[in-house]
C-alpha cells in the first residue's frame, strides 16, 4: 500500500503574521503555530503539487479520539477546506476560540 504522505518538516515565515515557524521535529510543520494560519502548497500531505498557493485560514476545529485537536482550514483563495492536527506547541488560546466556533 503506497502512502499518500511526504514528510516535510521545513522552517519558514508565516505570511499571514510575519513570525519565523522553526520545524517541528517530531512531524512535519503545517501551519503557523502563533497564528493556525497556513498556506494552500499540498494536494496531498507534503506533496508540494498544489498551483494555488493560496492562505489557508483556520475556520474552526474538531475533536479526533486518536489524532486530538484537527484544525479545519478554508483557502481564502480558492474555498477548499483543509484539515490537519493540531501541534504540541500550537497557540492554545487560539485552538479553544476555534472550538467555540462550531
Amino acid at each position: 500500500m503506497l502512502s499518500n504522505f511526504t514528510k516535510i518538516d521545513e522552517e519558514f515565515i508565516c505570511e499571514n503574521c510575519g513570525k519565523h515557524v522553526s520545524k517541528l521535529g517530531y512531524t512535519c510543520r503545517n501551519h503557523c503555530p502563533f497564528c493556525l494560519h497556513s498556506k494552500h502548497v499540498d494536494i496531498n500531505p507534503g506533496d508540494r503539487a498544489e498551483s494555488c498557493h493560496g492562505t489557508l485560514e483556520p475556520i474552526g476545529l474538531e475533536i479526533d479520539s486518536k489524532k486530538g485537536y484537527v484544525i479545519i482550514f478554508k483557502c481564502k483563495k480558492c474555498g477548499k477546506i483543509r484539515k490537519n492536527k493540531s501541534a504540541k506547541d500550537d497557540n492554545m488560546d487560539l485552538i479553544i476560540k476555534l472550538s467555540a466556533k462550531h
